[in-house]
């Protein structure tokens, strides 16, 4: 025990070689005990958070922990200035790069859960991925940069650089970053999801994938539409699948033969006829235009059912209804009616005479 090793007992020595690796061990400990509960306390709510703390915790690498557990034995041990410096530089080194796989665990669980979502909203994945890479890049980044700097590396110059470089290149691929940028903003905001029917201007169609620079809809007539991400953001999109309720108007003339009193009972029989139909609100109906040759009513009522196939089949039933009703009642549909009227020209003595119109033969 009288030895004396770079100015300190073998009783020195033992000290600190107890207490490095006390603290390593009851460092990994303390992470099992918080693993353990947490997984516990992650199998009792629906949140992710949880889980993600339980997988960054279980990247806690030991010998992280056993570098930690050498700088505080070190501090026990009147070391020289360098050897004092290099184990706490090596310490602060190693705990930076823990912190970055704590992150980076904790972005790929995130990612991972959100992919097994993917049924209940499949267009963040792609999106996801992608913030998540950057993400990481971003993490890793700013972690070699902190080392460099606690290595003593003047970092200004190198920053700078980056910083000249990064404007360069993002001027080159403005175009793919205001894609890649407004595809983020797709998916935060979500104005339309994979499955919506959504209307760009005058071209209509499911969308089938939101991608990291374009989007991807599958029209009616079966060809596939492609919209850069910064272009259909800056459209008008209609969604009709957030549609909560479909607004029908429709328009029917009757003969203007039709007395008074039946045109009175019509808009009652129009109500009943849609009140009838099933996930249908009535609103009103109305005799709207008595220009002859025909009255005309208008009508207006809601579908409580988005579908189109539904929306159709009520019209249907709705139209076939109100022609039974007006036959019942001796009420005829008006009809387009053309009127041509024959002139007699005036007559020459001697002479026979002559019809102008569509058609003298007719005549």
């Amino acid at each position: 025990m009288d030895y004396t090793i770079l100015n300190n007992t073998t009783a020195e020595w033992l000290v600190a070689l107890v207490t490095a690796l006390a603290v390593a061990v009851g460092l990994d400990a303390l992470k099992s005990i918080l693993v353990r509960r947490l997984t516990i306390l992650a199998a009792r709510t629906e949140t992710k958070l949880d889980d993600i703390a339980v997988a960054a915790l279980r990247s806690t690498k030991f010998l992280v922990l056993v570098l930690v557990g050498v700088y505080a034995g070190a501090s026990l041990l009147n070391l020289p200035e360098r050897v004092q410096l290099f184990v706490g530089r090596a310490a602060i080194v190693a705990m930076l790069v823990q912190v970055a796989i704590w992150g980076d665990h904790a972005l790929r669980t995130w990612l991972a859960a959100t992919r097994a979502q993917s049924s209940v909203d499949p267009d963040r994945i792609t999106s996801s991925a992608a913030i998540t890479f950057l993400v990481r890049v971003a993490l890793w980044a700013i972690v070699a940069l902190m080392v460099l700097d606690n290595l003593g590396v003047n970092i200004t110059t190198l920053v700078a650089s980056l910083g000249i470089g990064g404007i360069a290149i993002a001027l080159a691929v403005q175009s793919i970053l205001g894609d890649l940028f407004a595809s983020l903003s797709i998916v935060l905001d979500k104005p339309f999801v994979v499955g919506d029917f959504i209307i760009v201007d005058k071209m209509l169609g499911t969308v089938e994938k939101i991608g990291l620079k374009t989007t991807r809809v599958r029209s009616l007539g079966g060809e596939q539409i492609v919209f850069s991400n910064n272009d259909l953001l800056k459209s008008r999109i209609q969604n009709l699948r957030r549609m909560e309720s479909r607004r029908i108007v429709f328009s029917f003339g009757v003969s203007h033969l039709t007395p008074a009193p039946t045109l009175r009972e019509l808009p009652e029989m129009v109500k009943e006829i849609v009140a009838a139909q099933p996930q249908v609100r009535f609103d009103r109906a109305h005799l709207n235009g008595i220009a002859a040759p025909t009255f005309n009513f208008e009508v207006v009522y809601y579908v409580d059912n988005t579908d189109y196939t539904v929306y159709m089949n009520v019209q249907q039933e709705i139209y076939l209804s109100i022609i039974a009703g007006l036959e019942a009642r001796g009420v005829a549909l008006a009809l387009p009616v053309q009127t041509v009227r024959l002139a007699r020209e005036q007559q020459a003595p001697g002479r026979a005479a002559a019809w102008t119109g569509t058609d003298a033969r007719a005549a």
